[in-house]
């Protein structure tokens, strides 16, 4: 079988390696690996012109929107918050117009924090800029319990709770139309969200590429073949 193609989102950073200090995509090797593990093949998607964005995700099998940086509030029609970081306009406008392709092409989207956030976006829900006590440290991931919705797609993948990476700095708040909610926090934040079928569209909120646990991304590589 022809190992599909994943397109992942990637940033767009000054960026220092050996002697070099340039402008640089970056991805986490997580992500490829990731990708790698469950059978994929991982391919980069830096920021491009949004008008683009269609015939990219044409030529793929299946998309990951990656983690990164606050969305820009003004996306969802909010002010920046005080600890709302700075935005980052082309990823941004990219990676929507990459989420829109996906889902007007039927392509498989798999949206990892940021990139289930700007799935909800997306789809006309806003977001929680700050979420107070989620941040174990700066820069450093933390754990916590995810429970699965009975009867989803994500329930379908990892049937039981669990244990996950995390990061959580902003969360969904109102969501986006025809989103429902498939996990859960033990205090209410919503950890997963996903269309109903016959769509293979799912967001994470945590980081899965930061473990072992391959199911989510091998259920996007399975949809994807």
């Amino acid at each position: 079988m022809t190992q599909p193609l994943i397109g992942v989102s990637t940033y767009l950073e000054q960026a220092s390696w050996g002697v070099w200090r340039l402008p640089a995509a970056l991805l986490p090797a997580g992500y490829p690996r990731l990708v790698q593990s469950a059978g994929g093949i991982a391919a980069m998607l830096p920021p491009d012109e949004p008008g683009r964005a269609a015939a990219t995700v044409a030529r793929l099998d299946g998309l990951v929107v990656a983690g990164g940086p606050d969305v820009e509030p003004v996306r969802y029609g909010a002010e920046p918050g005080p600890r709302t970081g700075p935005p980052a306009r082309e990823r941004d406008a990219w990676e929507l117009a990459l989420i829109r392709a996906a889902l007007d092409g039927g392509t498989p989207l798999l949206g990892i924090c940021r990139g289930m956030q700007l799935l909800n976006v997306a789809l006309g829900g806003t977001l929680v800029q700050h979420l107070d006590g989620h941040v174990e440290a700066v820069g450093v991931f933390g754990r916590h319990p995810v429970t699965p919705v009975a009867g989803t797609l994500y329930a379908s993948l990892v049937p039981e709770e669990s244990s996950v990476p995390t990061y959580h700095h902003q969360s969904v708040d109102l969501l986006g139309d025809g989103l429902v909610v498939s996990a859960h926090a033990h205090d209410g934040t919503v950890e997963a969200v996903e269309l109903p079928d016959p769509a293979w569209v799912l967001g994470v909120q945590w980081h899965p590429e930061m473990a072992d646990d391959t199911r989510v991304m091998a259920g996007l590589v399975r949809a994807a073949s």
